[in-house]
């Protein structure tokens, strides 16, 4: 059983945010907490005009994985909620997204993207078909060969389970987005302990994937390089893991040195050159993209900031604000139609799918890649979660810092090698 590694509480929490899964205080940097504490999150809360619910609820449970999806449960105007229309998308789709991050259309040909998460959402294959019809974008059936579901072993499917058919739904319409033209496996673990879930990423890279997305995380623990070497240690295959979404704080797998750590941004339009613009996505001290030092995992080597002797989150970054959120088409949750989904769930697919864009990959720990292609990235310069010391690891600074990583893709040029 995995001992969770307790966290402090930050003072000043707004009443409507989300604190998230029990999280490590960063070793080696100071912060603002004073209060010790290990509580479960609020599962409801509001960013930026928009009130949200965790698909998956908070957990302070040993060895529990939470994912990391928030789905948007009304828009908030003069005091009044509007409820979402499940009719009709509301986020951003296929083409906002390619434009956001100068990414072709008709991507992930020749690779096989593998989505990670806890028990089965029946309706996966189905409510993938709806979104990517309505989107214009190439069907992928089991029929066809395109698209799989297996367990954990490779074999029958787990139980089915309402909330974690929402993080599938929008792990599975992120790929579509992005690299519409891969091959898709679901690979379906028995439940969200580490174990099982660990067990199936070493299933999806056995059946062949070339790129491995999981949108969950909980807190550090002792055992976690022992799980590096047993489930994440994949070399040359991507694997992208979100940061969290409970601001400055360490989440497990994001703090591997064999994955790539996914931060989160707010992701708005705008009148420059690029078209958009991008800021730390943060709503309050505890909810916004997860980052910092881990306390148990040694820093890779490709790794150069100084804030941090050991492994530092994030390494590279996209939108998460659910007030900026993403389309998502799910029947089997309880949205029942379409809804617009946030958190850092969001992140790891899209960027796992920037991978496959990117075609084959050569380098040991793909992580390392962008860190010399830096200049490839749209550098995220302003927000910031909380005050810590040193400032980059929770405020976004030129170049490097904690919530955004090194930037967002522009094109696939960081991702490439």
């Amino acid at each position: 059983m995995r001992t969770r590694h307790v966290p402090l509480a930050v003072a000043g929490v707004a009443a409507l945010a989300i604190s998230g899964l029990a999280a490590a205080v960063p070793a080696g940097a100071a912060t603002s907490a004073t209060t010790p504490a290990l509580v479960a999150a609020p599962n409801t809360g509001v960013s930026h005009g928009v009130a949200w619910a965790r698909a998956c609820a908070s957990t302070t449970s040993a060895d529990a994985m939470s994912c990391n999806a928030l789905r948007v449960t009304g828009r908030i105007s003069n005091g009044k909620t509007a409820k979402p229309n499940a009719s009709s998308p509301s986020g951003y789709g296929p083409s906002n997204l390619l434009s956001a991050y100068k990414l072709a259309s008709g991507g992930g040909a020749g690779q096989t993207v593998a989505i990670v998460d806890a028990y089965d959402d029946p309706n996966a294959e189905a409510d993938m078909a709806t979104y990517r019809s309505y989107y214009g974008l190439p069907a992928c059936t089991s029929a066809s060969g395109c698209f799989k579901k297996v367990g954990q072993t490779g074999g029958s499917v787990p139980r089915a389970n309402a909330s974690w058919a929402e993080e599938i739904s929008l792990d599975l319409d992120m790929v579509s987005a992005i690299a519409p033209n891969a091959h898709i496996v679901l690979v379906e673990a028995s439940s969200a302990s580490m174990t099982n879930l660990g067990t199936a990423v070493n299933e999806a890279v056995k059946l062949g994937a070339t790129e491995v997305s999981n949108s969950y995380g909980g807190g550090e623990s002792s055992s976690d390089t022992g799980y590096d070497s047993t489930y994440f240690n994949h070399p040359g295959v991507p694997i992208t893991v979100s940061s969290g979404d409970s601001g400055y704080g360490v989440e497990y797998p994001a703090a591997s040195p064999n994955v790539t750590a996914v931060g989160g941004t707010s992701l708005k339009t705008a009148s420059n050159t690029r078209g958009w613009t991008e800021s730390v996505w943060s709503t309050s001290s505890t909810e916004g993209a997860g980052s910092g030092c881990s306390a148990y995992e040694p820093k890779p080597s490709w790794q150069t900031d100084s804030g941090c002797s050991k492994r530092t989150v994030a390494d590279v970054s996209a939108v998460a604000d659910p007030a900026t959120g993403v389309s998502v088409y799910d029947s089997y949750g309880s949205v029942g139609g379409w809804a617009t989904f946030g958190g850092t769930s969001v992140a790891a697919p899209l960027i796992a799918s920037v991978y496959a864009d990117a075609g084959s990959h050569s380098t040991s720990v793909p992580a390392s890649v962008a860190y010399s292609h830096s200049s490839s990235l749209f550098d995220v310069t302003s927000g910031s979660t909380t005050s810590c010391s040193p400032a980059y690891l929770c405020t976004a600074e030129s170049g490097y810092d904690g919530p955004t990583g090194l930037g967002t893709p522009n094109g696939t040029a960081a991702f490439t090698g």
